[in-house]
């Protein structure tokens, strides 16, 4: 069982990778080095999200519609070339804007479009085989897994990236996506073989059966259930605070502290290695301490490292900088794997794919929003203030404002009420009354 955890770990870390050189690398050098927007880089950055709602369909059909006796494995396949396509296809984005705008654009779209596609394709299908291959007691341990991988990949991608690429050309920023792609590819293809051993199109013994639940029938359930809309809106306003940011650390490193792009490619690194460490200190606390406890821990650690990131930039300190990156870091790690954990909480078993559709659809939403908004504020208040920095500080500000939303509202997060509402027969005849 181990090796199949490691496999799918690897999977998910290979697509995972892909989009390190994207949000850490080719934002900082269309922003800060080529002088772009930040609403143009959001603009293309929130395309992939923009295609989320395809996953529940992707699920749904490859339930019904195996490859060659596979149900999982041609998908994840097709998902991973399209992201390793993205990728090494999203440099020429930057040079052919200098040149041609608007055969940069298209470029853009496809680059971009082509990760989106990919990363909804596989991704679907390679947690749903997580799922399969793990069984219900096993899922912990195999989601557990995944992500410490995958965050051990991103710290050496970041550090490889740093290295490939110390200052903007072209040539550089080319060769360091395409050996990123290359990387990813060999990855993913060690992760698939001999992973999905069933030839048959039947669902194995173990293999629960999947729900497929419309657009309709997940807002309804979070509508008329208080604490399911209370979540809802607790997890976006928290993944969009701290998945918002992951555009804009790099640029404003460089125009805050002059740092250089080998520098900026780090920062991803060093957070990630506090998030891997942030992991390591949840696992210890899981079961002694409580779920929401350990959640408001990671979430005011993340609000403390974007207030002292905010104050770097005024008082000028790279120091106070690399402190309030560490906090984000590990805030993010300790607040995902408590959230993950009570996300799970709140779930029926007759429902469970009615509800992680209603979270993993407010993440999708979170990214979006987090992303636009990053973008599009940052430019506004520079413009406004006539102040580069400015921009930046503002959505940072922004972003540690929804977070401390988020602190407050999670104390009225009670998962016992949820249960019991949930399991009401007049709360679910309501429910689908309403999705009809």
């Amino acid at each position: 069982m181990f090796l199949k955890r490691f496999q799918l770990a690897l999977i998910h870390t290979a697509v995972a990778i892909t989009l390190v050189p994207i949000n850490s690398t080719l934002n900082r050098v269309m922003i800060f080095d080529l002088g772009f927007s930040k609403t143009l880089f959001t603009l293309l950055a929130i395309l992939p999200y923009l295609l989320a709602p395809i996953q529940v369909a992707i699920g749904s059909f490859s339930d019904r519609n195996p490859i060659f006796g596979y149900r999982r494995t041609p998908y994840i396949f097709v998902g991973l070339l399209l992201c390793v396509i993205g990728v090494a296809v999203a440099p020429q984005v930057a040079v052919l804007l200098t040149e041609n705008f608007n055969l940069g654009i298209v470029v853009g779209l496809l680059a971009f479009g082509a990760w989106g596609m990919g990363y909804n394709l596989s991704a679907v299908s390679y947690f749903s085989l997580a799922t399969e291959v793990s069984g219900q007691k096993g899922r912990g341990a195999t989601i557990a897994t995944m992500f410490f991988v995958m965050v051990i990949g991103l710290i050496a991608t970041g550090i490889t990236l740093s290295r490939l690429v110390p200052t903007y050309t072209p040539e550089a920023l080319t060769r360091a996506f395409l050996l990123v792609a290359a990387s990813a590819l060999t990855l993913g293809l060690l992760g698939l073989f001999k992973l999905e051993s069933s030839r048959s199109a039947d669902l194995s013994p173990h293999t629960e059966p999947h729900s497929s639940y419309s657009i309709k029938e997940i807002v309804s359930a979070i509508k008329e259930n208080r604490v399911a809309k209370i979540f809802f809106i607790y997890l976006l306003l928290l993944l969009a605070a701290i998945l918002g940011q992951d555009v804009l650390l790099e640029p404003f490193g460089a125009q805050a502290f002059g740092m250089t792009l080998e520098q900026t490619s780090r920062i991803v690194s060093i957070s990630s290695t506090f998030t891997l460490v942030a992991f390591i200190v949840a696992g210890f606390m899981e079961g002694r301490v409580n779920k929401k406890v350990i959640a408001q821990i990671g979430n005011l650690g993340a609000l403390a490292g974007f207030v002292i990131v905010i104050a770097s930039g005024l008082m000028a300190s790279l120091s106070l900088f690399y402190i309030g990156i560490t906090l984000l870091g590990f805030g993010t790690g300790i607040s995902t794997v408590a959230n993950l954990a009570l996300m799970f909480e709140l779930t029926v078993p007759e429902k469970v794919g009615l509800y992680i559709g209603a979270w993993g659809f407010s993440n999708g939403l979170s990214r979006l929003t987090g992303l636009l908004m990053a973008g599009v504020v940052a430019d506004v208040a520079t413009r406004v203030t006539g102040h580069e920095l400015s921009g930046y500080l503002v959505v940072f500000g922004i972003e540690a404002a929804m977070l401390l939303v988020a602190a407050i509202m999670l104390s009225r997060i009670d998962v016992g009420a949820f249960k019991k509402q949930a399991h009401d027969p007049a709360f679910v005849d309501k429910v689908a009354v309403v999705a009809e």
